[in-house]
């Protein structure tokens, strides 16, 4: 077919042979569309080969002769044809070869790429892989949630720290700029010249107080209770002497004795004790002595205090003696409030410091007002009306019961006669109505605060009450619950102790919980060995709860979720008819319930395996299982140690719900082959009438 084409298209025959003369070169072929090409196809005999031949190489060439010509180059009609079945018949080479390695080498890889194959598990392995892949996710999402919360703490503490860092900046530039403003007012005051002069002094007192002191030292309260009590001294008793005649030449030298007393109080405070304190700058406290004392005389008070101590009193050589040049012992309320808010700090009950704060504060006003009576009766003229102090018996104490009578407007009071004493006594009326309910206001929310958690206690008791009663519940159950409630208020003082945690930072609640029961939580067998602050974050879960007389804690059965440790009181494991048996009391300090936090659902491992009761009144801290496992998260290592402890004390209690097993020796011989049934009445009642029945006829 080819040779026929080749014909009509008008191409020129390849040569017949090798040795065969090269023909003439035919003329070029007339234009047309089609490539040239030429197949070269192997000989019908010879070795095999599935690749075109290269021409016959030459002949050897005798000596003499001449070289024959070289063949010509095969034509190519086609060229894309020619390169289409040249790639198909190298692949073809390619995969004949791979596939004779292949029936060689069986191992040899496939050309095909092999589908997956699914492996065929046995149901137990096929369940264990399931596991650890269920268990790798859950490991992957800890992790990934670990990371997320690792890094949400980061940029809390980040944005904590800006946050701080911005109020430090805006404190540093609020100080700086009262600074600036009392540096206007009241001018830094050297005292170089006092430091040289109490130099030993102060030597002696750094031995015996030390280079500072803490603000809520008790020797400095109570320092500050000596300053306070000469502050007193000098508001009350200055202000009478200057109003009534309490000077003479016999009390003048004891005036003079308590002045000088007060002043020494006042100028060793200054000098030996407001130094020392420390203070705090920028969240750091300072217990540097020297900076302390810079810190101090650079303070407004400072210069306040050095102005109450002036000496004003050494007018009195040259005028006469009068409580008048004490005035600006006054301005020294400062110390006074100090020693009030300090003292509040340290008190069990701070309310009844408050109370008395609050009376004197009444009295003191009806002490100036009693002043102001005398003055405006001495304007008027003692004895000249019927309203004025009429100069019988002793002048402050009849003033001053003008002044109570007054002040609280009991009545019963002196008309006043002239326009003066009218405009007193409505200006004093008023003034009255003011201060006294103020005070009595104010007398009222110290009351209330002090006895805020009994009111609080009263009326989430009678709210119950009231509940109890519209449902109808049993006056047994309402009784019970009304002594829950007064020994709950008894033990604690408070109904909720989370609720007073809860505003605490979790420093001072962890130093609380540490306190109370991190030695308790060291003695558990089942915690030893774990880490120590895994121990403290589970005393921040525990929760408090109070059981009365006779109630069951844990009942033998019930799912078990919790943990105890007995804070105060005693149970009893009981058991038996009618648990009248005890077999163990465990008082303050034990733990009871920690297995079955540890074991699992599967064959009842968490069920409780007695009765526990309340031996009394006893109070409880809980643990619950969700809240250890929810901290087991953060300590992988003491997950393993309280596993492994966990299967210890399992193996060694047994499962709860397994039934007993009892020790029976294997037969031996034929034992092994089931006992033979027997035999029915009816079938063993024909049996013996057969066997009556051949015996007679054998007789």
């Amino acid at each position: 077919m080819f040779s026929r084409v080749k014909k009509l298209m008008g191409a020129p025959e390849p040569p017949s042979g090798e040795g065969e003369a090269t023909p003439p070169t035919p003329p070029p072929p007339a234009k047309t569309l089609f490539v040239h090409f030429r197949l070269h196809t192997a000989p019908a005999s010879g070795p095999a080969s599935a690749s075109p031949s290269p021409a016959a190489a030459p002949a050897p060439v005798a000596e003499g002769e001449e070289a024959p010509l070289p063949p010509p180059p095969p034509v190519v009609y086609f060229r894309e044809i020619d390169d289409t079945l040249r790639s198909i018949i190298k692949k073809a080479k390619e995969r004949t070869q791979l596939l004779r390695e292949k029936a060689i080498d069986p191992y040899a890889t496939s050309p095909e790429i092999s589908p997956p194959v699914t492996p065929i598990l046995r149901k137990e392995d096929y369940i264990r892989l399931k596991e650890e892949e269920r268990i790798a996710k859950e490991e992957a999402a800890k992790k990934k949630a670990e990371e997320a919360a690792k890094k949400a703490e980061e940029k809390k503490k980040k944005d904590e720290e800006k946050r701080l860092e911005a109020e430090k900046k805006a404190e540093e530039e609020r100080l700086v700029e009262e600074a600036k403003k009392k540096a206007k007012i009241l001018p830094n005051i050297s005292c170089s010249f006092f430091d040289v002069l109490f130099r030993p002094i102060e030597n002696q007192m750094d031995i015996i107080l030390g280079q500072t002191l803490d603000p809520l030292d008790r020797r400095y309260i109570a320092w500050l209770s000596v300053v306070a009590l000469a502050f007193n001294y000098n508001v009350w008793f200055c202000t009478a002497r200057l109003v009534f005649p309490f000077h003479n030449e016999t009390n003048n030298r004891y005036w003079l004795f308590f002045d000088i007393l007060s002043d020494v109080v006042n100028v060793l405070d200054i000098t030996v004790w407001q130094p020392r304190l420390q203070f705090v700058k920028a969240g750091d406290v300072i217990q540097d002595g020297r900076m302390a004392k810079v810190h101090y005389r650079k303070s407004q008070r400072f210069k306040i205090d050095l102005f109450s101590i002036l000496p004003f009193d050494l007018l009195c050589l040259h005028f006469e003696f009068s409580a008048i040049y004490r005035v600006n012992r006054f301005i020294r309320m400062e110390s006074f409030f100090d020693f009030s808010d300090k003292l509040e700090s340290i008190m069990a009950k701070a309310y009844i410091w408050r109370v008395i704060r609050t009376a004197g504060y009444l009295l003191f006003v009806l002490h100036l007002n009693s002043c102001a009576y005398y003055i405006a009766s001495m304007y008027q003229g003692i004895k000249t009306t019927t309203w004025v102090y009429n100069g019988e018996g002793m002048a402050y104490l009849r003033c001053y019961y003008f002044a109570v009578r007054s002040l609280i407007n009991i009545g019963g009071l002196p008309e006043p006669v002239t326009t003066f004493e009218i405009t007193f006594q409505l200006t004093n009326f008023f003034i009255g109505v003011f201060v006294f309910s103020s005070l009595i206001g104010q007398m009222r929310d110290v009351i209330g605060a002090a006895t805020a958690g009994k009111t609080y206690f009263r009326t989430s008791m009678d709210g119950c009450v009231d509940y109890m009663n519209t449902y109808g519940i049993p006056k047994s159950v309402q009784n019970r619950i009304r002594t829950w409630y007064n020994y709950t208020w008894a033990a604690q003082g408070m109904l909720n102790e989370s609720e007073l945690l809860d505003s605490m930072p979790l420093v001072m609640k962890t130093a609380i919980a540490v306190d109370i029961n991190l030695t308790t939580f060291q003695k558990i067998a089942l915690f030893q060995g774990c880490d120590q602050q895994m121990l403290v974050d589970m005393l921040l879960r525990l929760k408090s709860i109070v059981y009365l007389p006779g109630d069951f804690v844990v009942k033998k059965g019930d799912i078990g979720k919790e943990m105890y440790v007995i804070k105060s009181g005693a149970v009893q494991v009981v058991g038996g008819p009618d648990n009248s048996i005890v077999f163990v009391t465990l008082k303050a300090g034990c733990v009871f319930g920690e297995i079955s936090l540890l074991q699992s659902a599967k064959n009842g491992g968490n069920r409780r395996t007695a009765n526990v009761k309340a031996h009394g009144f006893v109070n409880l801290f809980v643990l619950e299982k969700k809240d250890l496992f929810d901290i087991l998260i953060h300590y992988p290592e003491s997950q393993k140690v309280l596993a492994r402890k966990g299967r210890k004390l399992t193996k060694a209690k047994g499962p709860a719900s397994a039934p007993a097993k009892i020790n029976e020796e294997k037969p031996k011989g034929l034992g092994f082959v089931a006992e033979k049934p027997q035999t029915p009445k009816l079938i063993k009642l024909i049996a013996n009438f057969r066997k009556g029945v051949i015996k007679k006829c054998d007789g």
